[in-house]
Protein backbone atom coordinates (compact mmCIF):
# COMPACT_ATOMS: atom_id res chain seq x y z
CA UNK A 1 0.00 0.00 0.00
CA UNK A 2 2.96 2.25 -0.13
CA UNK A 3 2.62 3.25 -4.37
CA UNK A 4 1.87 6.64 -5.50
CA UNK A 5 0.38 5.74 -9.05
CA UNK A 6 -0.20 3.30 -10.47
CA UNK A 7 -0.12 2.89 -14.22
CA UNK A 8 -3.44 3.07 -14.92
CA UNK A 9 -4.75 5.66 -12.52
CA UNK A 10 -4.73 9.56 -13.90
CA UNK A 11 -4.38 11.06 -10.51
CA UNK A 12 -1.64 10.60 -7.78
CA UNK A 13 -2.82 9.70 -4.55
CA UNK A 14 -0.94 7.36 -2.21
CA UNK A 15 -2.49 4.39 -0.62
CA UNK A 16 -0.94 5.18 2.30
CA UNK A 17 -2.22 8.71 2.52
CA UNK A 18 -5.65 6.47 2.37
CA UNK A 19 -4.79 4.74 4.82
CA UNK A 20 -3.53 6.83 7.43
CA UNK A 21 -6.92 8.68 6.50
CA UNK A 22 -8.54 5.58 7.52
CA UNK A 23 -6.83 5.30 10.80
CA UNK A 24 -8.22 9.24 11.54
CA UNK A 25 -11.42 8.12 11.06
CA UNK A 26 -11.29 5.21 13.18
CA UNK A 27 -9.66 7.30 16.10
CA UNK A 28 -12.61 10.10 16.43
CA UNK A 29 -15.31 7.63 15.84
CA UNK A 30 -18.79 8.55 14.67
CA UNK A 31 -21.89 6.99 13.83
CA UNK A 32 -22.80 5.51 10.25
CA UNK A 33 -23.67 7.33 7.15
CA UNK A 34 -26.76 6.50 4.80
CA UNK A 35 -25.06 3.31 3.77
CA UNK A 36 -25.14 2.40 7.60
CA UNK A 37 -21.99 1.20 7.60
CA UNK A 38 -20.10 2.10 11.41
CA UNK A 39 -16.40 2.25 11.51
CA UNK A 40 -17.00 -1.45 13.25
CA UNK A 41 -18.08 -2.70 9.89
CA UNK A 42 -16.02 -0.74 7.65
CA UNK A 43 -12.89 -2.29 9.63
CA UNK A 44 -14.18 -5.77 9.38
CA UNK A 45 -12.36 -5.63 5.66
CA UNK A 46 -9.89 -2.49 6.00
CA UNK A 47 -7.97 -3.53 3.14
CA UNK A 48 -10.15 -4.12 0.69
CA UNK A 49 -12.81 -1.20 1.64
CA UNK A 50 -9.61 1.22 1.86
CA UNK A 51 -8.65 -0.02 -1.72
CA UNK A 52 -12.01 0.57 -3.24
CA UNK A 53 -11.83 4.33 -1.88
CA UNK A 54 -7.94 4.66 -3.58
CA UNK A 55 -9.08 2.84 -6.12
CA UNK A 56 -12.08 4.97 -6.84
CA UNK A 57 -10.22 8.18 -5.92
CA UNK A 58 -7.13 7.60 -8.25
CA UNK A 59 -9.48 6.19 -11.08
CA UNK A 60 -11.34 9.99 -10.36
CA UNK A 61 -14.46 7.67 -10.46
CA UNK A 62 -14.76 8.45 -6.57
CA UNK A 63 -18.31 10.20 -5.81
CA UNK A 64 -19.17 11.33 -2.44
CA UNK A 65 -22.94 9.79 -1.24
CA UNK A 66 -25.35 11.73 -0.08
CA UNK A 67 -25.01 12.95 3.72
CA UNK A 68 -27.75 11.91 6.92
CA UNK A 69 -29.33 14.41 8.08
CA UNK A 70 -29.64 14.74 11.58
CA UNK A 71 -31.32 17.13 13.51
CA UNK A 72 -28.89 18.33 16.51
CA UNK A 73 -30.09 20.39 19.41
CA UNK A 74 -28.59 23.74 19.77
CA UNK A 75 -26.14 24.22 22.71
CA UNK A 76 -28.38 27.13 24.62
CA UNK A 77 -31.39 26.31 23.50
CA UNK A 78 -33.58 27.98 20.57
CA UNK A 79 -34.17 24.71 18.43
CA UNK A 80 -32.17 22.65 16.64
CA UNK A 81 -29.70 22.54 13.56
CA UNK A 82 -29.43 20.02 10.68
CA UNK A 83 -26.20 18.27 10.44
CA UNK A 84 -24.92 16.54 7.62
CA UNK A 85 -23.31 12.79 8.62
CA UNK A 86 -20.98 11.64 5.77
CA UNK A 87 -20.13 8.15 5.65
CA UNK A 88 -17.07 6.33 6.86
CA UNK A 89 -15.84 6.19 3.58
CA UNK A 90 -16.19 9.48 2.73
CA UNK A 91 -15.00 11.02 6.09
CA UNK A 92 -11.93 8.94 4.50
CA UNK A 93 -11.75 10.26 0.89
CA UNK A 94 -12.38 13.92 2.68
CA UNK A 95 -9.69 13.64 4.94
CA UNK A 96 -7.10 12.24 2.09
CA UNK A 97 -8.30 15.64 0.37
CA UNK A 98 -8.21 17.61 3.80
CA UNK A 99 -4.74 16.38 4.10
CA UNK A 100 -3.20 17.08 0.64
CA UNK A 101 -4.91 20.80 0.75
CA UNK A 102 -3.52 21.61 4.03
CA UNK A 103 0.18 21.02 3.09
CA UNK A 104 -0.27 23.62 0.45
CA UNK A 105 -2.68 26.47 2.26
CA UNK A 106 -1.40 26.46 6.02
CA UNK A 107 1.60 28.09 4.93
CA UNK A 108 0.07 31.03 3.76
CA UNK A 109 -2.78 31.43 6.40
CA UNK A 110 -2.32 34.08 8.73
CA UNK A 111 -0.39 33.36 11.83
CA UNK A 112 -3.96 34.17 14.47
CA UNK A 113 -6.22 32.41 12.37
CA UNK A 114 -7.49 29.75 14.05
CA UNK A 115 -10.33 27.98 13.08
CA UNK A 116 -10.30 24.65 11.61
CA UNK A 117 -6.20 24.18 11.66
CA UNK A 118 -4.38 22.09 12.79
CA UNK A 119 -2.99 21.78 16.35
CA UNK A 120 -4.99 24.79 17.19
CA UNK A 121 -7.85 25.38 19.07
CA UNK A 122 -10.56 27.75 20.69
CA UNK A 123 -8.44 28.39 24.06
CA UNK A 124 -5.10 29.48 21.75
CA UNK A 125 -7.38 32.00 20.24
CA UNK A 126 -8.83 33.05 23.46
CA UNK A 127 -5.01 32.42 24.57
CA UNK A 128 -3.32 35.45 22.18
CA UNK A 129 -6.71 37.54 22.95
CA UNK A 130 -5.53 37.90 26.40
CA UNK A 131 -1.94 38.41 25.50
CA UNK A 132 -3.07 41.17 22.92
CA UNK A 133 -4.97 42.93 25.60
CA UNK A 134 -1.73 43.96 27.28
CA UNK A 135 -0.67 45.38 24.31
CA UNK A 136 -3.35 46.96 23.06
CA UNK A 137 -6.71 49.77 23.99
CA UNK A 138 -8.81 48.87 21.36
CA UNK A 139 -10.85 46.50 20.37
CA UNK A 140 -12.67 44.99 17.14
CA UNK A 141 -15.72 42.81 17.80
CA UNK A 142 -17.58 40.98 14.59
CA UNK A 143 -20.79 39.04 15.31
CA UNK A 144 -20.53 36.37 12.72
CA UNK A 145 -23.27 33.70 13.02
CA UNK A 146 -24.75 33.10 10.15
CA UNK A 147 -22.64 34.52 8.10
CA UNK A 148 -21.44 31.48 6.09
CA UNK A 149 -25.49 31.42 5.20
CA UNK A 150 -24.96 34.31 3.11
CA UNK A 151 -21.57 34.95 1.84
CA UNK A 152 -21.11 34.14 -1.96
CA UNK A 153 -19.13 31.10 -2.43
CA UNK A 154 -17.44 29.11 -5.69
CA UNK A 155 -14.99 27.17 -3.42
CA UNK A 156 -13.57 25.05 -6.47
CA UNK A 157 -12.44 28.14 -7.72
CA UNK A 158 -10.66 28.74 -4.08
CA UNK A 159 -9.47 25.35 -3.85
CA UNK A 160 -7.87 25.66 -7.56
CA UNK A 161 -6.09 28.50 -6.78
CA UNK A 162 -3.98 27.17 -3.88
CA UNK A 163 -3.57 23.73 -5.09
CA UNK A 164 -2.86 22.51 -8.52
CA UNK A 165 -3.67 18.53 -7.83
CA UNK A 166 -7.00 18.29 -10.09
CA UNK A 167 -8.42 15.56 -8.03
CA UNK A 168 -8.81 17.43 -4.96
CA UNK A 169 -10.56 19.97 -6.75
CA UNK A 170 -12.88 17.07 -7.94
Amino acid sequence: MNGLKAPDKPFEISKRAVQVAGEKVKANKGTAGVDGVSIEEFEKDPKGNLYKIWNRMSSGTYLPPPVQAVEIPKAHGGGTRILGVPTVADRIAQTVVAGALEQRVEPIFHPDSYGYRPRRSALDAVETCRQRCWEFDWVVEFDIQKFFDSVPWDLVKAVQAHCDLPWVAL
